[in-house]
């Protein structure tokens, strides 16, 4: 298995988190998201740790909450001492609705609108991700207003292309985040935040890219960030005291994709960023990351049922399932591969190719293409691994089709984390 945490029972079952996927299907119905709690706690506190031995005490990672969003999952990022990375007021009403303290926040957006702002500035948020000029305006006038002072991370693009898929590379020079370094743009907007009396510019923050399986472009990114920090500091006596390096690490999908060291990674990130400080008598600021793939990936599994299977001569086998791009878009979106099985055959040797397709309306709904696993059958029990990272968070109701729940699972008990939607709920809104 490509994850420790997926094993196989003595029924030839898959198991997640020690808990039968078969049987879960049974009692919940499918499609049906799983999420490994245990794993969860155990990605936060290796991310935690690492951090704090790669960049010393301060150093703290915020769950990219873009990745997975749900009352449950606050709380169990709260518990494990994590800051949190939102994205959309949404995200911002969804992590207070659940308790977490705002204070650890980061609030991303490259288009806050004012609603958004005064939100966020009224909820506590811990630090403005300020992403352009008029939001910084923006900002200062809104806490002027209600008497408040914010702190503020500048959203920097250090020019750095990771070669990941397009969609997912955000460091570049040409990117619609943040403020590139090499135009001039971040100087500007440095040279604006100081001159601004109802903010604290705290430091600067970047994020090159998702899914990286290389450090390089990671250390790259740390010293064009602190040399920027240290061009400031020459110009206009401001020294970052936060620097912000994103996410982005790689998670495994499959079998060729390598399996990152998350303390290697860090460790050679952070003496990539202590050295240049040392050489420049700088101090090493506090240093924040955001993994989100990398805490809650691994720990995910979708299962299917498996309705018919068409076989097409010369070209291929398709197997059918009862969910697909409405619960897991990022096959259409991006290609994205995945490990998949048949849980209830899960000991059965991977002789069989498919193309999983889903049950829209679309010719582009598929989970994946040549995909190796045990026979498929009616009624099978497909599922599909390291779905916990943007599956529920991107998932819609395309053709209709409600939502699927889910369910955590600790020390191989389970517990229904987020409802099934209802064809009423479906209809809910409208007049």
């Amino acid at each position: 298995m490509i994850h420790e945490n997926y094993t196989v029972n003595e029924k030839g079952h898959l198991c997640v988190g020690g808990a039968d996927c078969v049987l879960l299907a049974e009692k919940y119905g499918t499609p049906l998201y799983v999420l490994d709690e245990d794993m969860i706690r155990q990605r936060c506190r290796i991310y935690k740790a690492a951090l704090k031995e790669a960049f010393g005490e301060t150093a703290l990672p915020f769950f990219a909450s873009k990745s997975l969003s749900f009352l449950g999952i606050y709380r169990i990022i709260a518990e494990e001492g994590l800051g949190t990375d939102i994205v959309s007021p949404g995200e911002l009403y969804t992590a207070k609705k659940a308790g977490f303290d705002m204070s650890k926040s980061c609030f991303h957006g490259n288009n806050k609108t004012d609603a958004d702002i005064e939100f966020g500035v009224k909820s506590g948020v811990g630090y403005f991700v300020v992403d352009c000029e008029e939001e910084l305006y923006a900002l200062n006038d809104i806490c002027g207003r209600l008497k408040k002072k914010q702190k503020i991370l500048l959203r920097l693009t250090p020019g750095i292309d990771p070669h990941t898929f397009a969609a997912v590379r955000t460091g570049k020079v040409d990117s619609k985040f943040g403020s590139p370094i090499a135009t001039g743009a971040a100087e500007k907007m440095l040279k604006k935040a100081l001159a601004l009396g109802n903010i604290k510019l705290c430091g600067y923050h970047c994020h090159i890219g998702s899914q990286i399986f290389e450090c390089e472009p990671f250390c790259r990114a740390a010293r064009i960030m602190a040399s920027f920090s240290l061009d400031m500091k020459n110009k206009y006596g401001y020294e970052a005291e936060i620097i912000n390096l994103g996410g982005g690490f790689g998670v495994r999908y499959t079998e060729a994709d390598p399996e990152i060291d998350v303390f290697a990674y860090t460790k050679q990130i952070g003496d990539t960023l202590k050295e240049f400080c040392r050489e420049n008598g700088m101090k090493v600021p506090t240093v924040f990351m955001e993994p989100g793939r990398g805490i809650v990936g691994a720990a995910g599994v979708t299962l299917y049922t498996v309705g018919s299977k068409k076989a097409i001569p010369r070209f291929r086998t398709y197997i059918s399932i009862d969910g697909g791009m409405p619960d897991n878009p990022r096959y259409a979106l991006y290609k994205s591969k995945y490990t998949a099985l048949i849980a209830n055959k899960a000991d059965r040797a991977c002789d069989c190719k498919y193309t999983v397709g889903g049950r829209c309306c679309e010719s582009g709904d598929l989970i994946g293409e040549g995909m190796t696993m045990q026979n498929a059958e009616r009624g099978d029990i497909l599922a599909v691994l390291v779905t916990g990272a943007y599956n529920y968070s991107m998932a819609s109701n395309y053709n209709r089709i409600p939502r699927p729940p889910i369910v955590l699972v600790s020390g191989g008990t389970d517990k229904l984390a987020v409802k099934r939607e209802s064809y009423a709920d479906l209809i809910k809104n409208e007049v």
